[in-house]
């Protein structure tokens, strides 16, 4: 009697459905924070909606595809680089409306896309868990980015004091996540080339 091999996952799949909108978002999302007028309160309230959104899912995608064991090559992909397009976009948005230095854009998305590319370029052979560091990283960089695209510097009348302390809570939750990012980059780094030692010598 011969057993009969598991069948294949579905690409079709509900994680992967939220993976794609979450694809679909960022560019949705770009042109609510960059088509109009930067400083427009209604714009900017549509594009911390739809951000909110899609970060939203990315959780939501994660916990069922643990639950029920759902695990395609699709979505080993597509996840980080959905991911990585969201946080990207807002990071490089927010620099063009002056709300976020340049310097730091560039840092952070040079960390971010480097530790992706190679996670993914090495995936079958390689698995380096997500640390802790990263997951607070992930907390740190939503939480200062949502609340970057919020209108705060543009809030006039009863609302001027608030908006000026949403803006630089934001200001100080997106430092601790730049700190995060590299020390979260240089672990990643640290076990990546562990693993590969250990496997050369086996």
């Amino acid at each position: 009697m011969t057993e009969t091999a598991p069948a294949a996952t579905s690409n079709f799949n509900l994680p992967n459905a939220l993976t794609t909108l979450r694809i679909l978002l960022v560019p949705v999302f770009g042109w609510a924070l960059l088509a109009h007028d930067y400083d427009s309160i209604g714009w900017r309230v549509t594009a911390y909606v739809i951000f909110a959104v899609a970060a939203i899912t990315d959780k939501i995608d994660g916990d069922i595809a643990r639950a029920r064991n759902i695990e395609t090559d699709f979505g080993r992909i597509a996840d980080p680089i959905a991911d990585k397009a969201l946080t990207g976009m807002a990071f490089i948005g927010l620099s063009i409306t002056g709300d976020i230095w340049w310097a730091v854009t560039i840092v952070v998305l040079a960390r971010e896309w480097a530790v992706t590319l190679l996670r993914l370029s090495v995936a079958k052979n390689v698995v380096i868990a997500a640390a802790q560091s990263g997951k607070i990283k992930t907390m740190l960089q939503a939480l200062a980015l949502g609340g970057l695209i919020l209108p705060g510097k543009q809030m006039t009348g009863w609302a001027d004091v608030p908006g000026e302390v949403l803006f630089y809570l934001s200001q100080v939750l997106l430092a601790a996540a730049v700190a995060m990012t590299l020390w979260s980059g240089y672990e990643f780094f640290r076990d990546f080339w562990r693993q590969r030692s250990n496997l050369s010598e086996t």
